[in-house]
């Protein structure tokens, strides 16, 4: 019995309910992020490209020429499909600017709490007040 209840004490650590948070908390921030990139953004970079569907750009290594990469993997031609990593690497670009900007934004409101949060420091003695300070000690 020592065994399932060090795992339970282990379970209901602040730090494992914290990670699970964030895991769930994560994965539907993902969503969002994928909706925002799919939905918003890639019509928008489809428009600037004039349309153009990275995905089906491919060279075959057959030397053999196919309309388009459905008809290359049917014909159970070897490919290089290019385009799948050039579309990969536009959508990090953009996944990872979206959460810079909601970082960014998360960030700036925390440290306007700390500065609302923070209470003055209380105010000490002026230098001119330390001098005098130090010229009475040194008098006596």
């Amino acid at each position: 019995m020592g065994f399932f209840s060090d795992f339970k004490a282990s379970l209901m650590k602040g730090d494992v309910l914290s990670l699970a948070t964030a895991v769930v908390i994560g994965g539907a921030f993902g969503k969002i992020v994928g909706s925002a990139v799919d939905d918003v953004i890639m019509p928008i970079v489809g428009l600037l490209t004039g349309g153009i569907d990275f995905t089906q750009k491919f060279i075959t290594l057959d030397g053999n020429s196919y309309p388009d990469l459905t008809a290359a993997k049917a014909a159970g031609a070897a490919v290089i499909t290019y385009g799948n990593l050039v579309q990969a690497i536009i959508n990090f670009v953009i996944i990872s600017f979206f959460i810079f900007v909601v970082l960014r934004a998360a960030e700036k409101a925390r440290k306007k709490e700390e500065v609302v949060a923070a209470p003055a420091a209380p105010a000490g003695p002026t230098q001119e007040e330390l001098l005098t300070q130090i010229r009475d000690l040194l008098k006596k």
